[in-house]
């Protein structure tokens, strides 16, 4: 009865959050609390409850923290000069400029937030992509892609959410994986450089002076990224408009290669939360924060804890800009941190009851006795598709739990599977059902249709290569 009631309570999660019937975190409260009740434990739901929470609170506060600490970063331009150099790098050479587009998203990818990174480098990239008539399917597919392997961070969201499902660190997931997703982010360079040969091989050698004349556009919304963009302004963007005040997609690319080079900027160079005397602090802050993290010197909540709060000391001395960068950031960091605990109710109601325990014990039955020890494995391929029909709160939270129990009793670890877990990422970003990809096609104005044909078979490569890559390095 319990492996029948745990299996209609995920079935029921996630068929209310995929039909957008109930928000995630509505559904990660009531569903369980219901099912709570059905199985004749209502009474100890508060305890459930507050088990999931003192376990949770270190994942919420580092992710509190890690999307103020990034944003603040990105507010006071600290990647500014790296998009300069991306496309002063792409010049008016298709090849480079596709390259530059990967390298652009993985790195703004630091943030943890999938529609800041969007943005930014859509409203980089979009003008050079538009002059040059190049595939727009080309730099949403390669955007998409780079970001999703940068989602693993342990901020980003999967990692956490593993993390939070299986009650391990995320340190221990995601450190031993890095060689392996460096693969992939290598994979994904690699082919954004096959794809800008053949962008270049079909439009021949260009200049930005002389390339082909752009057809007039309607004039659409101006959108100013990088001082504490988020969903909300990307939904806006969405209805169609890309660009900034200098870059966007509505303005003039014509002229002389040095008026070219000043207006393709992607961020506005004359936002007010920009800290230029600052940038080398900002800079040694963040790779040290970095560096701490991989030598695992404090716990990652505590490291972006003190991070977050040195960054705003510092950039923002007077207590009212220091409230006012917080409020620019407060959606997500709401969002990402009220999921968190929302889980709580979830996952303890889930262990407490046993149903997770008769749910794997199930799993374990029905797979073929020959393919028990490698449930990494199995995971790993599970991950393409799962996370690709679901959402990640719905594969994480609902099938992961019991993919790890039906591992443990064949002998393979809890952090094994949790890595395991994290390579559909590249597809996932990808998903319908991630709103992020919404603000990425709105903003490139390309159809779903058009950017999903052209992304998934690219995207279950790259995610492949970064299976394959743990299994070699034997981290899977």
């Amino acid at each position: 009865m319990l492996t029948l009631l745990g299996f209609a309570m995920i079935a029921t999660f996630l068929v209310l959050i995929m039909m957008k019937k109930m928000s995630p975190i509505a559904a990660l409260v009531l569903i369980p609390a219901l099912f709570c009740v059905f199985v004749g434990k209502g009474a100890h739901l508060g305890d459930y409850v507050i088990d999931g929470v003192s376990s949770l609170a270190p994942t919420a506060a580092m992710l509190m923290f890690a999307i103020v600490y990034f944003g603040v970063m990105i507010d006071v331009g600290l990647f500014d000069p790296i998009v300069r150099a991306i496309l002063k790098f792409c010049r008016a050479d298709p090849m480079r400029i596709v390259v530059g587009t990967a390298l652009l998203a993985a790195i703004v990818s630091l943030d943890g937030d999938g529609s800041t990174t969007f943005m930014i480098t859509v409203s980089a990239m979009y003008p050079l992509y538009k002059r040059l008539k190049m595939s727009l399917v080309v730099m949403t597919g390669v955007a998409a892609m780079a970001n999703g392997v940068m989602n693993t961070l342990p901020w980003g969201g999967p990692t956490a959410r593993a993390a939070t499902a299986l009650k391990v660190d995320a340190t221990d997931i995601f450190v031993p994986m890095i060689p392996a997703l460096a693969t992939g982010l290598l994979a994904v360079v690699v082919l954004a450089y096959a794809l800008g040969l053949r962008e270049r091989r079909r439009l021949g050698a260009l200049s930005l002076d002389k390339a082909p004349a752009r057809e007039p556009e309607p004039e659409t919304e101006t959108v100013l990224v990088g001082a504490g963009a988020g969903a909300a302004a990307g939904a806006r963007a969405g209805g169609g408009g890309a660009g900034a005040a200098h870059g966007g997609p509505g303005s003039d690319a014509g002229g002389t290669g040095e008026a070219a080079e000043e207006e393709f900027q992607g961020l506005d160079p004359d936002r007010p939360t920009l800290r230029p005397g600052l940038y080398w602090f900002n800079a040694l802050l963040t790779v040290a924060l970095l560096t701490s993290m991989i030598m695992e010197l404090l716990p990652i909540p505590v490291l972006f804890l003190l991070g977050a709060a040195l960054a705003l000391t510092v950039n923002f001395p007077h207590i009212p800009d220091q409230k006012a960068r917080i409020a620019a950031h407060a959606d997500n960091v709401l969002n990402v941190s009220g999921m968190v605990f929302a889980a709580a109710v979830f996952t303890g109601v889930l262990t407490g009851t046993g149903m997770v325990d008769h749910m794997a014990n199930w799993l374990v039955d029905t797979i073929p006795e020959g393919m028990g020890p490698h449930m990494g494995l199995v995971t790993g391929l599970l991950s393409l598709p799962l996370t690709y029909f679901m959402s990640n709160d719905g594969f994480y939270f609902g099938v992961l739990p019991v993919l790890a129990e039906a591992g443990q009793a064949h002998g393979v670890s809890t952090l094994e599977i949790a890595r395991a877990s994290i390579v559909g990422q590249p597809l996932h970003m990808s998903s319908p059902l991630v709103p992020a990809v919404y603000v990425l096609v709105g903003m490139a104005k390309v159809e779903f249709g058009d950017h999903t044909r052209f992304v998934v078979k690219w995207a279950v490569l790259v995610s492949l290569v970064v299976l394959a890559s743990g299994i070699l390095f034997g981290i899977i």
